[in-house]
């Protein structure tokens, strides 16, 4: 996660709510310790809503990075990345924790994919680490999400130096060879104005440079071309956030639109200001109707280009005595994507707009870059003095429904 996307709610008075999630599966070995359950409505009230709602192969998944879920930093001849050597310096994260372990997702991958497939997700977004250069359900691929390789930050200083084009370009020529007979969807960097301000400007994020990197953006849409080049049967997208005080750095319509997907991210302004209510991570701030209206603006101001949402989510904060029924009883985080889906909708619907699928961040709670595992952006719990245990929370059991329903609620 680093950005997201936005859109207008649906409520309903909270008398009308029947909504049953007293069924929720939880772990029998769960359950048999610690004997706690779901109350037995959601306490915010929803709107039906229900995957026939949305057109015919519309795609839902869930979305993950390598460094954030991976873990095993030592394994596999993965080489260390510059984010391995942040976390080394004092007072870059704020609990002073790194992702050696993360969520061990890089050893229990297999058993995370069982619990998508458990909810009824169609796909899943994951990036590979290019220092470790490995399908599931239908495979959405990020090649950069971040974990840049230290040795080519020490070689030439990165993504500062242009040398790093043929680099890019060979690693990705590497996993279309190994992995293009299974990845149809590739997804080229994430948020790259975020890590350019972050990493090379603020230097807040990995590397930790204040440098001048005006250049970026350009030297990504040139590996953009050329890398399109190379798989020309694949579709190749590139993740963006866009704000209410700068589009400049939306591409200009192409020739190649409609095979290529755009991603996009959400900041709400109005006035210069953010608006919205704040989950726990104080940037994020909440205001669905903005999926509404940046999903109509994209498709009025550059030709309505196939889009994915490939990131959607919030986080609630880790306090360490908290109960852990109520940490389970995520009703807000169901009304998020409730009305975040819902504007989605009506975009689609009222509007026209060419949107192809939906990712939740996601499936488990995860270590957070700066904020490592202060916060809690998961369907799933982990239960991080206990294994690593996975343990759903009541959102599970609402997207297991929403993406079960076959037949559109009138």
């Amino acid at each position: 996660m680093g950005g997201w996307a936005v859109g207008m709610g649906r409520w309903m008075d909270g008398t009308d709510c029947d909504r049953d999630i007293a069924t929720c599966r939880l772990h029998k070995s769960y359950l048999a310790e610690t004997r706690v359950g779901f109350q037995d409505n959601f306490s915010a009230c929803v709107e039906a809503i229900s995957r026939a709602d949305f057109p015919t192969g519309f795609i839902f998944g869930t979305a993950s990075s390598a460094y954030q879920y991976e873990g095993a930093v030592n394994e596999g001849q993965r080489g260390p990345t510059i984010w391995d050597t942040l976390t080394r310096r004092p007072g870059r994260v704020i609990d002073f924790s790194n992702a050696d372990v993360a969520v061990d997702h890089y050893h229990r991958y297999k058993e995370d994919v069982e619990l998508m497939k458990d909810i009824g997700m169609d796909a899943y977004r994951f990036s590979i680490s290019w220092s470790r250069i490995f399908p599931s359900i239908e495979p959405y691929v990020t090649l950069f999400h971040w974990d840049l390789p230290q040795a080519l930050e020490d070689r030439y200083g990165g993504w500062l130096n242009s040398e790093i084009i043929e680099d890019f370009v060979q690693y990705a020529f590497t996993c279309f060879k190994e992995f293009g007979d299974r990845v149809k969807h590739w997804i080229t960097f994430n948020e790259p104005y975020n890590f350019a301000i972050d990493g090379y400007d603020l230097g807040i994020q990995a590397p930790g440079r204040c440098s001048i990197l005006s250049h970026l953006m350009l030297v990504l849409f040139m590996l953009m071309n050329k890398i399109s080049r190379m798989n020309k049967e694949a579709s190749l997208g590139l993740r963006l956030i866009l704000d209410g005080m700068n589009r400049s750095q939306m591409p200009m319509k192409t020739q190649k639109q409609q095979r290529e997907q755009w991603t996009l991210s959400l900041d709400a302004y109005r006035h210069g200001k953010k608006i919205g209510e704040t989950a726990a991570s104080s940037w994020l701030h909440i205001v669905p109707w903005g999926m509404f209206k940046l999903m109509k603006y994209v498709k009025e101001k550059y030709g309505n280009p196939p889009v994915v949402i490939t990131e959607n989510g919030m986080d609630d904060a880790n306090h360490p005595f908290s109960r852990l029924e109520d940490v389970l009883q995520d009703d807000k985080r169901i009304q998020y994507h409730n009305d975040y889906m819902s504007n989605l909708l009506d975009a689609i619907r009222r509007e026209g707009c060419n949107v192809h699928g939906y990712f939740v961040w996601s499936l488990l709670d995860n270590w957070e870059w700066n904020s490592g595992y202060t916060v809690r952006f998961g369907l799933y719990y982990i239960d991080y003095k206990n294994n690593l245990t996975r343990i759903p929370k009541a959102s599970v059991q609402w997207f297991s429904q929403v993406l079960a329903q076959k037949i559109a609620i009138i």
